[in-house]
């Protein structure tokens, strides 16, 4: 990561749409947080390696959706350091932030590694909202669990 930026996407989202679907397989769910989201991308020198969409739950709760790093640009720091970012970005706006994902070995190691914490979760979220079974380092993902990094003092 030598030459690493960050942009605000406030313009073509759809653009991300194949990116996005490496974080949220299924389109219609990335079309019910995409219009309303905050989306950023990292690119390192003109390389676009890392998005995230951030939601505004409101409370002073910022919700990361998606956070998808392009295959080849895995486990190089990219999505950490696009969290990293997050937390400081809305550190002032914010209380906390919350990223809700699959009860996968891939991901679950990963948000606490960043110092989220973990926080509830949903039981047969990806069972019931899914139209196809989804499959993540092997596990039949069921349940969405939720990591929270708090911003300011003890917020949660």
């Amino acid at each position: 990561m030598t030459d690493a930026r960050i942009e605000n996407v406030t313009a073509r989202r759809r653009e991300f749409l194949p990116l996005l679907l490496l974080g949220d397989e299924q389109e219609d769910m990335i079309d019910r947080y995409l219009d309303r989201c905050t989306l950023f991308a990292l690119y390192d020198g003109d390389t676009l390696c890392t998005v995230c969409a951030v939601t505004d739950e409101g409370g002073g709760v910022r919700e990361i959706k998606n956070l998808a790093t392009v295959p080849e640009r895995q486990r190089k720091g990219y999505g950490a350091a696009m969290l990293r970012y997050l937390a400081n970005y809305y550190r002032p706006h914010a209380s906390c932030l919350l990223a809700g994902t699959g009860d996968s070995p891939l991901t679950v190691p990963f948000y606490r590694r960043c110092g989220f914490l973990d926080s509830h979760r949903i039981p047969d979220f990806f069972t019931e909202h899914y139209d196809h079974p989804i499959i993540e380092g092997g596990v039949l993902l069921r349940d969405m669990v939720y990591f929270r990094l708090p911003l300011k003092g003890d917020a949660l």
